[in-house]
């Protein structure tokens, strides 16, 4: 009875070590889905562009909601997920500004993917929503990169996970690094993903305190460019509609490109966050660098978003592939 015992507890840690080693060796890698689904960046890449020429806000939008899932319980589309008592990602205050256009995009590929037979209910949503965001961003005029694949689909997603996971429009360097450094980005990743705003759009509560009531010294933020801000306030009034959003990127705000390091120079960085990145020493070399240099930029940017797409994904036999994006399996 005791050898039988020995037997199975040898036999449990083997089958035991050999998952460790499956879901080690089951990394993200670039041809993924080749013997699977051979045409999926095609497919996509086309119901991608569809979309964005149906409009532009397919663009910050994609991007933003890839970034947003990202950082709340890893790149696993946990942010797609729906719940019938409002209490998914999604859901949370920080996240109820994701446009709709965004989760439309990855659906609309979901659609598409899934109308040849090989590949249906064999791409993960989390996939879709990566390769996505590469294309949106070359749309936009920015740079195609190749992306790492073989994401599996979370089955959690729940309202408190967000809370105190996403960045700040107020936060300081020290804020951001903290943040980004808990994700395996550094400084230079983290600069060059805030890069990102110059297709982006914000309301104007995010920002309303830096041109009405900054301080009882200075009713407008110092580091802002003065008739910015006077541009701002023509633009968010005091009491302003709600809905109203107003670009981030004041000179090219449908082109991925460097300007929005040009205006963080110019003190036209919309956000405490935007600006903070030129007014502080540590970071400022880093600004001027891709403001001088586009090719600098593009590819300090290709080398952090293929970073932040590898961050807590789930891979091998861990989760699931969603067959609707929406829903959990």
């Amino acid at each position: 009875m005791e050898i039988q015992r020995i037997i199975m507890l040898i036999f449990s840690s083997i089958i035991f070590l050999s998952v460790l080693v499956t879901n080690a060796n089951a990394q993200l890698r670039f041809g993924f889905y080749n013997s699977i689904c051979p045409n999926v960046e095609s497919v996509v890449r086309s119901a991608v562009t569809q979309k964005f020429q149906q409009t532009f806000v397919t663009a910050p939008a994609t991007l933003r909601l890839f970034f947003h899932d990202c950082f709340v319980r890893g790149c696993d589309a946990s942010v797609l997920l729906a719940s019938a008592n409002g209490k998914a990602e999604k859901d949370h205050p920080d996240n109820l500004s994701l446009a709709g256009d965004g989760f439309d995009t990855v659906i609309k590929a979901k659609v598409a993917v899934d109308r040849d037979l090989r590949c249906r209910n064999k791409v993960s949503c989390a996939d879709l929503l990566a390769l996505a965001t590469r294309d949106v961003i070359a749309l936009a005029g920015g740079p195609s990169y190749s992306v790492e694949l073989g994401r599996r689909d979370g089955r959690i997603s729940s309202i408190a996970s967000v809370q105190g996971s996403l960045p700040h429009p107020g936060f300081g360097l020290d804020q951001l690094n903290t943040m980004f450094t808990s994700h395996g980005l550094n400084q230079t990743d983290m600069v060059a993903l805030s890069g990102a705003h110059t297709i982006g759009f914000s309301h104007c509560n995010r920002f309303s305190k830096r041109i009405y009531n900054f301080s009882p010294r200075n009713r407008i933020d110092p580091t802002l460019d003065l008739q910015y801000a006077f541009q701002l306030r023509q633009m968010c009034p005091i009491r302003v509609d709600p809905r109203i959003a107003i670009n981030m990127d004041p000179t090219t705000p449908q082109t991925f490109d460097n300007a929005y390091f040009k205006n963080l120079q110019q003190g036209k960085g919309l956000f405490t966050s935007d600006e903070v990145l030129f007014t502080d020493n540590r970071s400022k070399a880093t600004v001027n660098q891709f403001a001088s240099s586009k090719d600098a930029y593009n590819q300090a940017f290709v080398s952090a978003i293929t970073k932040l797409g590898r961050v807590g994904v789930k891979t091998g036999t861990q989760g699931e592939i969603r067959r609707d994006c929406t829903v959990v399996n």
